[in-house]
């Protein structure tokens, strides 16, 4: 259990409920960030329609490179949580979810594309403090993946610092969706 307890689905209210199902139905599970986030019934609600509305509108990049990138970074950061439930997303994609073993290694791994590789790295150098990200990232990623799936890609990054960093700072761990969840990065 994290630092706030996830709202009980008695207590998450008639609406609240209706997304719990939903959610179950879907993921198995409620996740417990929603849960946790149900305390706050403004930001519920402007979180699932943002998610909802990203979830939609990311279709520029592969869903392989994009899910890799955010893995990484919840890896950089250390968000038990979401290397658990970004594992299982991997695992329903029909993604490898072996190779995320190596997700360390990423740089000279054979299992990891050039185009993998400088996502990857992009995804170091935003998450880090402060950012890294240097001008020939961005050429080079530009010319791999087009103006629309870099603003894809750094949207994706941005996004998982967000839930990575609020999941951690409010010590909401891995819950279980993957039994892969063990494979964490070294920097977390």
């Amino acid at each position: 259990m994290g630092r706030i307890p996830a709202v009980s689905e008695g207590d998450a209210g008639v609406l609240g409920r209706l997304v719990y199902r939903v959610a179950r139905r879907r993921f198995g599970a409620v996740p417990e960030p929603v849960a946790v986030a149900r305390h706050h019934r403004g930001l519920f609600w402007a979180g699932l329609v943002s998610e909802l509305a990203y979830e939609r509108a990311a279709r520029v990049l592969p869903v392989r490179l994009r899910d890799l990138a955010v893995y990484r970074v919840a890896t950089v950061v250390g968000c038990s949580w979401c290397v658990d439930f970004g594992t299982m997303l991997q695992r329903l994609e029909g993604l490898d979810v072996e190779r995320l073993r190596h997700v360390d290694d990423y740089a000279t791994h054979p299992l990891f594309t050039a185009d993998e590789r400088l996502a990857l790295a992009y995804a170091d150098a935003v998450t880090a403090l402060p950012t890294t990200v240097t001008d020939d990232q961005v050429a080079a990623l530009e010319a791999a993946l087009g103006r629309a799936g870099l603003i894809e890609l750094t949207h994706a990054i941005a996004l998982e610092n967000m839930r990575a960093r609020s999941n951690h700072a409010l010590g909401i761990t891995d819950q279980g969706f993957d039994a892969a969840c063990a494979v964490r990065s070294s920097r977390g």
